[in-house]
């Protein structure tokens, strides 16, 4: 019996089903961006909705200290600023295609600046892994600037290490959605970006991920 069921165990390991191996050849290869405008809720809530994107987890990064806090960003303390690390499909959606969306999430002529939210944590900004990342970035700004009466203050550089904020900063739009700050602020930029990904075909349909 011993040696039957260590037969099947090795005939199985080498024919899987045809459903295990068409799961795994159709599961994605993820990439990411990291991107910053402002308040990561709102950046997180806004890139949710577009067609191809699998996760946005907000975060911080551009600065200098290790495992930063909150309260250590707000402060100033660390150089980083409140951002969104953006892992999606690139057979349904292209880096280029993310970083030109970039422009319409936010104001990006406003230093260190969103609205009311003012500080060097909410900056503009852009961090590439590779010079390819770089080159499209500043070719996607250098196209973008025409539809600003005012330059464009966003920082292009280099990413050095990405830190996932605290639990309760994820997915902070739909689990708060009667905080102030979410009502006043969060919804509508959303709101206002989900339209423009509507416009453009690229607004994902109800229930998908």
């Amino acid at each position: 019996m011993k040696t039957y069921l260590a037969l099947a165990a090795v005939f199985f390991l080498m024919n899987p089903p045809a459903n295990a191996a068409d799961a795994k050849a159709s599961t994605p290869k993820l990439e990411s961006v990291v991107i910053g405008g402002g308040c990561f809720w709102c950046v997180e809530a806004q890139y949710k909705y577009l067609k191809g994107v699998k996760t946005a987890i907000s975060g911080y990064a551009g600065g200098e200290k290790d495992n930063p806090t909150y309260k250590e960003v707000c402060n100033g303390d660390t150089g980083h600023a409140e951002v969104v690390r953006v892992e999606y499909d690139p057979s349904v959606i292209s880096y280029k295609e993310i970083i030109d969306l970039f422009w319409e999430a936010h104001d990006p002529t406003t230093l260190n600046r969103q609205g009311n939210d003012v500080g060097t944590q909410y900056r503009s900004i852009i961090l590439y892994t590779s010079d390819e990342q770089k080159k499209i970035a500043e070719a996607s700004m250098a196209a973008a600037q025409k539809n600003f009466s005012s330059p464009i203050v966003t920082q292009i550089v280099p990413l050095k290490k990405f830190y996932p904020a605290e639990d309760y900063h994820q997915n902070y739009q739909e689990l708060n959605p009667y905080q102030p700050y979410v009502r006043g602020v969060v919804t509508p930029k959303m709101e206002k970006f989900k339209h423009k990904l509507e416009e453009k075909g690229k607004l994902k349909a109800d229930g998908e991920k």
